[in-house]
């Protein structure tokens, strides 16, 4: 049976919120008019969906302990996007060098 949010947002539990997959959390979440990009990690929507739910009083503060701090994936993510850069520019100096040579010959 495929997940149904506003089924879901009518009678909903903790339980049963924590136990919902990534694809049932993006289907919670676009219902919800989250701004989200479905490659995050499930966590991170996961802690968007806790927040508007808890926010609009459907979940009661205690979904707030389900909640993961994602600081140190926030932080890994972004180094590895800055290592990422750093790659594609040395990528992109190298390319200009090769073609400064070969424009020489």
């Amino acid at each position: 049976m495929a997940f149904d949010a506003s089924k879901f947002l009518k009678t909903p539990d903790l339980e049963g919120f924590d136990n919902l997959k990534k694809d049932e959390l993006v289907l919670l979440a676009k219902h919800l008019k989250l701004d989200f990009i479905v490659s995050m990690r499930k966590q991170i929507i996961k802690n968007l969906v806790i927040d508007k739910l808890v926010d609009a009083e459907i979940l009661g503060e205690e979904a707030l302990e389900l909640k993961v701090e994602n600081v140190d994936a926030f932080k890994l993510k972004q180094l590895e996007l800055e290592h990422e850069l750093k790659l594609k520019e040395l990528e992109m100096k190298e390319r200009l060098e090769m073609d400064k040579k070969e424009k020489r010959r």
